[in-house]
């Protein structure tokens, strides 16, 4: 159990293996009974939703099944609406709840919808996915993409609680394990050498798969201590987005489904800290280890179809832009980061 402790809305982090099939007990230690929205992607629904709706129910909760189609492409203002629709039809008031079950998609979207209908309901996160259980699922940034950037709308909005339960990576694709491992590295280069040491040891992703909580348990903790830090992202906070300018830049001009969020982030690593070293701002060999951590997960390292002026483009549009300035994240070494402000015309030379 780990804390996260804002001025305002402090919560705890649950990780529990075979949590999922008694989540209800753990939704009625948090809240009263009440009607619940359960909001997952049809991915996930043939999977958990009934186990965890029966679980609710069986502690007094209403529960409706919300579901969304599974995709990148679901977390938009249509889908939102059509949440809002459902949610009006089963006259849900501000004393009923949300919860996501689901993956970085279902969180971000479920989050955004219990921030803004009514203008707020009570919120709860079961991440199903790697990535949603070391990151997406903690800190309260919820969010919807326009065609223009990715997480262009949305709001600061943190849940009730978080239940993770490492079990469900047993149903996850390798393609979506690999981008959990993804952040997960992000999280060793930016501020934890101990749990780069863990990772170096692990020979693939099997092994990381079995021993899932020593991995995720540290990433928890490192995102838990910048937000609580900078619980707004206006300072020390930036430095989780170590890899994503260049990453969301890279996935909103490949499309969202061509390439995963993991698979861009993890370019995105490599490309900003190999011009870094070039320049003297990153220490010499990070870039080398960085390619090795990421190669040995079968993560990318580079994209066929890259196109710096298109990349550059998408830049522009990114949320960290004040004043024709941008704020990038680089490694001073493994285990720790930096914010270096440069202007918004030089980050061609990364590309």
């Amino acid at each position: 159990m780990l804390s996260v402790n804002l001025n305002q809305h402090s919560y705890q982090i649950k990780v529990q293996r075979n949590s999922l099939a008694l989540c209800g007990a753990w939704v009625k230690s948090i809240w009263q009974e009440k009607k619940v929205a359960l909001v997952t992607d049809s991915t996930v629904n043939q999977i958990y939703a009934q186990k965890v709706k029966e679980s609710l129910n069986d502690q007094g909760f209403s529960t409706t099944v919300m579901m969304v189609p599974s995709g990148e492409a679901s977390k938009s203002l249509e889908m939102a609406e059509l949440l809002y629709s459902k949610l009006t039809q089963n006259n849900f008031t501000k004393n009923d709840g949300i919860i996501a079950l689901g993956g970085g998609v279902v969180g971000d979207l479920a989050g955004f919808v219990a921030a803004t209908y009514m203008r707020g309901l009570h919120f709860l996160q079961i991440p199903t996915s790697l990535l949603a259980q070391v990151d997406s699922s903690i800190g309260g940034k919820t969010a919807v993409n326009m065609a223009v950037a990715k997480n262009l709308i949305g709001s600061f909005y943190q849940p009730d609680g978080v239940l993770i339960d490492p079990d469900v990576l047993d149903t996850l694709p390798q393609s979506r394990l690999k981008e959990g491992v993804a952040e997960i590295i992000k999280a060793a280069a930016i501020a934890d050498t101990h749990l780069w040491q863990l990772l170096d040891r692990l020979k693939n992703l099997d092994e990381l798969k079995r021993c899932a909580e020593e991995v995720i348990v540290p990433a928890l903790k490192v995102k838990k201590q910048v937000v609580e830090e900078d619980e707004f992202d206006q300072n020390q906070r930036l430095i989780l987005n170590f890899g994503h300018t260049i990453g969301h830049a890279i996935e909103k001009n490949a499309g969202f489904d061509t390439i995963s969020h993991g698979e861009s982030i993890a370019i995105g690593m490599v490309k900003i800290t190999e011009h870094a070293e070039e320049i003297g701002l990153t220490a010499k060999t990070t870039t080398r280890k960085l390619q090795q951590m990421l190669s040995k997960f079968d993560l990318p390292l580079t994209f066929a179809d890259f196109d710096a002026v298109q990349i550059k483009e998408a830049i522009i549009h990114d949320k960290k832009v004040r004043n024709d300035q941008l704020n990038i994240i680089l490694l001073e070494k493994i285990g720790e980061a930096k914010i270096v402000p440069i202007r918004l015309d030089t980050i061609a030379e990364y590309l």
